[in-house]
């Protein structure tokens, strides 16, 4: 199928919106824990030399805040903390 084709309600066109390098970046790093291996893996999903994936990841490394936690078997869990922005509500008049 075209990405446009006619209906009876007129046109229609399918929006195709290529992935970022942050969501390659995120899909990396669900994929395996080695810093490496990720950025690999990014650059592999993007078609991008690892030089660039690499600086991105170090520069979204340092801008994330984290805070970490020790549990109580005494190994280090990481939590990353993001904040959203409140979603406002309209009422209607």
């Amino acid at each position: 199928m075209s990405d446009t084709w006619e209906t009876k309600y007129g046109p229609r066109r399918v929006r195709h919106d290529p992935p970022t390098l942050e969501e390659a970046i995120t899909a990396a790093q669900g994929l395996t824990d080695q810093l490496a291996e990720q950025i690999e893996i990014a650059a592999g999903f993007m078609d991008l030399p690892v030089e660039v994936v690499r600086a991105e990841v170090m520069k979204t490394m340092r801008q994330a805040p984290r805070v970490v936690a020790t549990s109580r078997e005494g190994t280090a869990r990481t939590v990353i903390v993001e904040r959203k922005s409140r979603r406002t509500r309209l009422t209607p008049i």
